[in-house]
């Protein structure tokens, strides 16, 4: 085992690798809270600044995957498609089977320079989240509830306001809307069976909602959305 693999292993630098990823999060948070004042005098300002500031954090977390777990995040494509990235919009599909898939997601993101400004389709839940909750928060990220009667009118309200965002975007979606389980299979079959639908072997039936919703918000560049 070199040096680097076994220090990798000690609990105490595992340890100070939290405490700066906490300490540094909380110092952008609070950063991200002052550049508010920016927002009624120059909103496109205040969006480049808390790109960077989102950017300096989810990078830690690119670099753990990448340099700490050893994961290798590869990319199958031509040439033609990745000429074009980071230089136009972009929605991802992503299949969720493990924890961490976002961080495959973020690594790809951080490859093109647009890291800073992905966005989601959040849980509710995360935006009280310290860290990670309250940086999507002021990179105006669109959480749900996932219950569309709920939803509506915020996530077309949310969507339709980043329709003059500065910055180049990935949405990273989840078509199956969570993460899979065994259980969830079972019962995600149970409805396929139900409504006729063909089985998946290794994947939740999709939820199309999120995906034409964001579509059809950010899809040209006028237009508001109804």
């Amino acid at each position: 085992m070199g040096l680097l693999a076994y220090l990798k292993t000690q609990f105490i630098l595992q340890l100070l690798l939290g405490f700066v990823f906490v300490v540094s999060g909380l110092i952008i948070n609070f950063i991200q809270l002052l550049t508010c004042v920016l927002w009624p005098f120059n909103k496109q300002l205040y969006r480049r600044i808390n790109t960077r500031l989102s950017y300096s954090l989810w990078s830690q977390l690119v670099m753990l995957l990448e340099w700490w777990s050893g994961t290798e995040c590869t990319l199958y494509t031509d040439q033609v498609t990745v000429d074009k990235f980071g230089k136009e919009h972009v929605i991802i599909i992503l299949n969720h089977n493990y924890e961490i898939d976002f961080l495959c997601g973020w690594t790809m993101c951080e490859r093109y320079g647009v890291l800073g400004s992905s966005k989601v389709l959040a849980k509710h839940e995360l935006l009280k989240v310290p860290l990670i909750g309250w940086t999507w928060y002021f990179l105006e990220i669109v959480f749900c509830k996932r219950k569309w009667e709920e939803d509506r009118d915020t996530v077309f309200r949310g969507l339709d306001r980043l329709k003059d965002y500065p910055e180049f975007m990935w949405f990273l979606l989840y078509c199956e809307g969570t993460r899979f389980t065994e259980k969830k299979h079972q019962i995600s079959m149970e409805v396929a069976e139900s409504k006729g639908l063909p089985k998946l072997k290794y994947h939740l039936l999709p939820r199309t909602k999120g995906f034409t919703t964001t579509l059809k918000c950010l899809k040209g560049t006028g237009g508001a959305c109804t």
